[in-house]
């Protein structure tokens, strides 16, 4: 996969990774509850999707079923990494710094990233 996804390729995305699988009508439904887009906008993202192969389609009836072909976590790694290089000069680092001084972790997410850490590291005691 060479092409990163556009904004609203992600909100499709987004939702059939949420719903497993829905016709364009579906996916416009539940992107047009918080944003306002014109069905044929949608249909001609899922046609260019299908295109990159970022979907599948199955036919069904009078219409077609679209699946993502990608998981969440293959794009979340490319986009991150693209952002990472972009914004700072490829440093997780500075990345992590970034996030955890503008958002305070709760205990339970302080101890996954503990544990995270000590998995990179080669400690993982437990």
């Amino acid at each position: 996969m060479t092409q990163k996804p556009t904004n609203s390729e992600i909100e499709i995305l987004t939702v059939l990774w949420e719903t497993g699988a829905g016709t364009t009508r579906q996916v416009h439904d539940i992107i047009a509850k918080n944003k306002s887009v014109g069905y044929t906008s949608t249909l001609k993202t899922i046609q260019n999707m299908l295109d990159k192969g970022f979907v599948s389609r199955i036919p069904k009836g009078q219409t077609h079923l679209y699946s993502a072909t990608v998981t969440q976590g293959e794009i979340q790694k490319m986009m991150l990494g693209g952002f990472v290089d972009r914004l700072f000069n490829g440093s997780s680092k500075n990345l992590i710094l970034q996030a955890l001084g503008n958002q305070t972790p709760n205990p339970d997410e302080l101890k996954e990233i503990r544990d995270m850490l000590d998995q990179l590291d080669g400690r993982d005691d437990s």
